[in-house]
């Protein structure tokens, strides 16, 4: 194997340092946050602002929990992100199952109407899933953010399960229905267990969905001890606790708290997140 050339590491070199650069960039804010969780409630709008703490405040995070009912929303936000998870996996598997091996009339029209929906912003139809769930009496109540996902999945992870299932040999379901089994049986023993990837890349970002959603779960819950935390976090911006001040800094270590559960689960699962994506694409 040749070395490479005087060119080819100045190249590599610039594309490794436009990396870190860019990276930094998009770190910087994050880095700052994280300092800014630590300072006293007068370091943190300061100008000119100060960037590290002149006395680090851990007690930041001990109070995030005693001010509001932060356990109680993490609690909530649990529930709700894995039950919506596990609904949106196993149904977006079912209709890309159905999409990537059988063959019947429309099936292609079909498709491309589900494929459509991702240009349907979600705030165009908030006021008419508001008003279905105002009818069924499922307002402030967790069924609006969980049953939905129970039915269809979403589009984009439709597309990733057709996508991925299509790289599967139709040779290994062929010899499935020769050996008696039938499809639900081809799905669960053969289809799935070979579709570990994107099934992880699903979760991921379903997860990540539902545990920063805001606007739906403010629309449909009114009950302080029924937020979710991404909502709950909006509390520490006007705290009736401080009178009506704000609490930036617990505002700021609420939010280093919110985002460490998914940084956790991204990189854990990063190697799959990544391998279900490229394989997704592989065949259309």
């Amino acid at each position: 194997m040749s070395r490479p050339t005087t060119q080819q590491l100045a190249g590599r070199a610039l594309l490794y340092l436009i990396a870190i650069v860019l990276g930094a960039l998009l770190f910087a804010p994050i880095l700052y946050g994280l300092l800014s969780s630590f300072k006293p409630e007068t370091e943190v709008k300061a100008l000119p602002p100060i960037i590290i703490p002149s006395e680090w405040r851990f007690q930041n995070y001990a109070d995030v929990w005693t001010t509001k009912l932060f356990g109680q929303w993490t609690q909530n936000s649990v529930f709700v992100a894995v039950l919506a998870t596990l609904g949106t996996v196993l149904t977006s598997a079912l209709s890309g199952y159905s999409f990537a091996r059988f063959r019947y009339p429309g099936r292609s029209i079909l498709f491309g109407l589900t494929i459509a929906t991702l240009m349907l912003p979600d705030i165009v139809t908030l006021i008419p899933r508001f008003i279905l769930f105002w009818y069924l009496g499922w307002l402030n109540t967790y069924l609006p953010l969980i049953v939905p996902y129970w039915f269809g999945g979403t589009a984009f992870f439709i597309f990733l399960f057709r996508q991925f299932f299509m790289t599967i040999p139709f040779d290994l379901d062929e010899a499935a229905k020769i050996d008696g089994a039938n499809y639900f049986q081809i799905f669960g023993r053969i289809v799935l267990p070979l579709s570990g990837p994107v099934m992880a890349t699903v979760a991921i970002i379903a997860f990540i969905d539902q545990w920063n959603s805001f606007l739906f779960p403010l629309t449909i819950l009114n009950s302080p001890e029924k937020f979710t935390v991404s909502i709950g976090l909006r509390w520490f911006a006007i705290s009736p606790v401080s009178d009506g001040k704000p609490l930036d800094q617990l505002l700021l270590a609420g939010s280093m708290m919110m985002v460490a559960p998914i940084l956790v689960l991204f990189f854990c699962g990063q190697r799959y997140f990544v391998r279900g994506v490229v394989m997704s694409g592989i065949k259309g």
